[in-house]
């Protein structure tokens, strides 16, 4: 089972057991964190394509570390002008480790489940 999920303005596909680095989250190591921005979700047999995310989805992870990435080296200059800056700059991220991909049965799929299952009693009892 596989997932595409949003967080942080970028899109990931994601299965349980990945290791994904994620635009910086206001967690702590070690912290439950629950994606609800599912848009796209496969079972190996069924796709199920959200309008724009998927009803009833969600995406269990794990905050494994905070930290920066790379540093990134920001060189401007102009020739003949005498014109120089020199920036440098480190992302933050959040690496989550991806535990359970859930979805919750639509409720029409639910409400005949249940139908079917009534019935199902019902004709039991009778015999």
């Amino acid at each position: 089972m596989y997932a595409v999920i949003e967080t942080g303005g970028k899109q990931y596909r994601v299965q349980e057991g990945d290791v994904i680095s994620v635009e910086k989250l206001n967690v702590s190591a070690g912290d439950k964190v629950t994606l609800d921005k599912v848009m796209f979700l496969s079972d190996g047999k069924t796709l199920q394509v959200g309008a724009p995310f998927v009803d009833g989805a969600k995406v269990e992870a794990t905050a494994v570390e905070n930290g920066k990435g790379q540093k990134v080296i920001i060189f401007k200059f102009k020739s003949k002008k005498d014109y120089r800056k020199k920036q440098g700059h480190r992302q933050p991220y959040t690496m989550l480790k991806i535990e359970k991909i859930t979805k919750k049965a639509s409720r029409a799929k639910a409400a005949k489940a249940e139908e079917g299952n009534v019935e199902a009693v019902e004709a039991t009892q009778e015999a």
